[in-house]
């Protein structure tokens, strides 16, 4: 059962403006088309549909194309309306997409890997298709010439992956909770550094190319912001779902960041505060706090006669402490504990009521999320769950 949102209050809220039913299948990647009221989605039926807003406000196919497999993902480019789609046999399959969109014109086929494709992205810029998958092989194609440029073995399989044009840098996050970034030349590529930070398998990641930061989602629930460009990786967690983060999008225009998860919950972050990063766990055999010993600190057990405790962490200051010594609970919004988390009792006393002030809003979608994606020209937002409904949501009331 889906966990219960936790409301903060807060009048404004996205509003639910369609629905795309109608799906065999669950809808793997959805996009929204800019300047068009229309949407394209690739499912696990095999069918590639665009769909355009009719004078009857509903959406109807323009174009419905059945492949060959299932299709995993894809990349939409609305500047030369080229479609890249990720296939579950490894291949992707590139379309031209005629003015109007009622047309569909097959263009190229990569043989890109051995196995299914997880991440496609194609960068204009360069002229590049990156692509993923569960091969455990990251390439990078020539989108002109169709060559295969150069490839890197991953650690495990990618889940997500993101590129910055100016530095030619590629974020990698994969199946083991690792983000990797690499430096990509025309036919070779460097490690630049690993961050570990979560305890689950990254499922999203999103780049903000202004202020050099990089998101990381988890399935371990945790959102952590990587600030890249300023402090050289300094880790800010952000803690505001039950459940697996299915995507991430940034409106920079607000500096908001947007998550969703497979609880169908949508966070609206506020990233235009100074965040704390959260302190490291200290190690110690006994309460940092009264001193009484850990139930495997047997020497001062025995020195002591008393009966060992268990350990436990004030998510504040990160000090080893026993329960009776971290009795409280209490919201860190500028650390990201957006929910009630174990303090010690003295951190307790020194969080004011200024200090509880959310700096998250929460939403509940309705249906369980498995992909997303924010246009950010129209401030409209695409959900996808497993229901097989795609929804789409107005987020100016809450984004802006």
């Amino acid at each position: 059962m889906a966990a219960e949102i936790q409301p903060q209050p807060q009048a404004r809220k996205p509003c639910l403006l369609s629905k795309i039913e109608g799906f065999q299948e669950v809808v793997s990647t959805a996009v929204i088309i800019p300047k068009e009221d229309g949407v394209i989605s690739v499912s696990e039926d095999r069918a590639i549909r665009v769909w355009l807003k009719r004078d009857s406000g509903q959406y109807w196919p323009s174009v419905h194309h059945t492949m060959s497999s299932s299709c995993s993902c894809m990349s939409f480019n609305p500047e030369t309306r080229r479609l890249s789609v990720g296939m579950d046999t490894g291949s992707i399959c590139e379309f031209v997409l005629s003015e109007d969109y009622n047309k569909m014109t097959p263009a190229r086929t990569y043989q890109a890997h051995q196995g299914r494709v997880t991440v496609v992205l194609f960068v204009l810029e360069m002229e590049w298709l990156l692509s993923t998958g569960q091969d455990k092989n990251f390439t990078w194609h020539c989108s002109e010439s169709g060559q295969q440029l150069g490839t890197y073995r991953t650690a495990a399989w990618v889940s997500g992956l993101q590129f910055d044009v100016e530095t030619r840098h590629a974020f990698v996050g994969d199946q083991s909770g690792q983000v990797t970034i690499l430096k990509l030349e025309q036919d070779s590529c460097s490690l630049v550094t690993t961050f570990k930070g979560h305890t689950g398998n990254v499922t999203a990641l999103c780049w903000d190319p202004a202020q050099r930061v990089l998101f990381s989602g988890s399935s371990d629930h945790s959102i952590i912001m990587w600030d890249i460009g300023g402090r050289k990786g300094t880790a800010i967690e952000l803690q505001g779902h039950n459940d697996k983060v299915q995507g991430l999008c940034y409106a920079s225009h607000t500096r908001q960041l947007i998550s969703c998860s497979s609880d169908g919950g949508i966070v609206i972050w506020n990233m235009d505060v100074t965040r704390q990063e959260t302190p490291e766990w200290l190690d110690s055999d006994s309460c940092q706090k009264c001193e009484q010993p850990f139930f495997w600190n047997f020497k001062q057990m025995w020195d002591s006669k008393k009966i060992g405790l268990r350990q436990h962490h004030c998510r504040k200051c990160g000090q080893a402490v026993c329960g009776k010594c971290s009795s409280k609970r209490s919201t860190i919004p500028l650390m990201g504990f957006e929910f009630e988390v174990r303090v010690c009792d003295s951190c307790h006393e020194s969080i004011t009521d200024e200090d509880r002030a959310p700096t998250a809003t929460f939403h509940d979608s309705k249906h369980s999320i498995v992909y997303m994606h924010y246009e950010p020209t129209t401030g409209n937002l695409l959900t996808s769950g497993t229901d097989k409904v795609i929804k789409l949501w107005d987020m100016t009331p809450v984004v802006s």
